[in-house]
């Protein structure tokens, strides 16, 4: 059965949007569900420029323009983290279907907002990092669950921030598609390690062992100022946090975002228990190996998807468009797994402040 293609709106033609969009959705093999219908940018020209390079339909700087577009059915939020929550709630008005981009929000009361407003209004939203799309953390998750790890103890998880944003190859031209800038990811609110890479471990910790409890961290802002192409910036987001989950049943896991260094090992968290130990892709020491033909990112990853940057962003999307298509679709990239992360992000901050632990409320459902 035949199905008419979806109109995608990509919104915010920076790294994010090109690489994990533009790039993706401009390959014949998914234009029988999706097509690029428009893609907007405040930049002068950035949006114009990226409709010419990927073949989209309409380009925009204005947002409000973009979700007047009769031919754009969902968008993709790729702007800075601080505009996620007004723009998801525009799009809700309007009427579009919605991914967002990791972090879905800077706090989970925004998006606790917005999964009731897209519920009320007949909207689909998704949001990632949909890390339980991994066949392997999905492997690692049914290897716990069964006990094979035996009485689970503790656990660890984080990222360490680093100076990767100012090398990225798109911020180091001279043109309108080559030359964005990072300096939003160093600053409050939405900025900072733990929502732009912390996040990762958080929804793949989450996905195996469920909804934490409570949190208690340390945190600081630790590097004041970075350079970008000459030009100094002042930083001020909590660049260096570390965090205890208790998860109930006395397991714990302790977390980091920081600005240097890093335990972390291959696509997920380090597992230990009485019987064993899971260290990244290695149980006991042997490598955990999916079946032949198995992409690592997710079941949409096949093709020339497989060989692309951020194709672990376009297998969330991808869940989003199955979804629109079907309604008996489980996504597995939800807002309600975003907004529990969130909360912890939060919390573990507020903890900081505080010097106390935060319990924590939201919860959601094990996809």
């Amino acid at each position: 059965m035949s199905i008419k293609p979806l109109g995608m709106g990509v919104v915010g033609a920076g790294s994010i949007g090109i690489r994990a969009a533009l790039q993706h959705f401009s390959c014949t093999d998914v234009q029988d569900r999706v097509v690029l219908a428009s893609v907007c940018d405040p930049v002068p020209g950035r949006a114009e420029a990226a409709a010419s390079k990927f073949g989209v339909g309409t380009h925009y700087e204005s947002y409000d323009a973009l979700l007047e577009d009769k031919s754009v059915d969902l968008v993709t939020i790729c702007s800075p983290i601080s505009l996620h929550y007004e723009q998801g709630l525009k799009a809700i008005d309007a009427g579009k279907h919605i991914h967002f981009n990791k972090t879905m929000t800077v706090t989970a009361a925004e998006s606790l907002d917005l999964i009731a407003k897209a519920n009320k209004a007949g909207v689909k939203i998704v949001s990632s990092p949909g890390q339980m799309t991994k066949p392997g953390m999905r492997e690692v998750r049914r290897r716990i669950q069964e006990g094979e790890l035996g009485q689970l103890a503790w656990a660890v998880t984080g990222a360490a921030f680093g100076s990767y944003h100012e090398h990225e190859g798109l911020r180091q031209g001279t043109d309108v598609l080559t030359n964005i800038n990072p300096a939003w990811y160093w600053r409050k609110p939405g900025g900072g390690p733990l929502y732009d890479m912390t996040v990762y471990g958080l929804h793949s910790l989450t996905g195996v062992l469920g909804a934490a409890k409570r949190v208690t961290a340390m945190s600081a802002n630790a590097v004041k100022s970075r350079e970008f192409k000459g030009e100094t910036y002042e930083c001020d987001a909590e660049d260096n946090t570390l965090m205890v989950l208790d998860f109930g049943n006395n397991v714990f896991s302790f977390v980091y975002g920081t600005f240097t260094g890093g335990l972390a090992e291959g696509w997920g968290p380090s597992f230990f228990g009485t019987k064993g130990k899971i260290i990244g892709t290695k149980h006991n020491d042997e490598q955990i190996v999916l079946p032949e033909g198995v992409h690592e990112m997710g079941p949409h990853v096949t093709g020339v998807h497989a060989t692309m940057e951020e194709n672990h962003v376009f297998e969330d999307m991808m869940q989003l468009v199955d979804w629109i298509h079907d309604d008996n679709a489980t996504p597995i990239a939800t807002a309600e797994h975003a907004a529990h992360v969130i909360e912890i992000i939060e919390a573990a901050l507020r903890s900081s402040e505080t010097g106390t632990a935060q319990a924590l409320t939201t919860t959601f459902e094990q996809v």
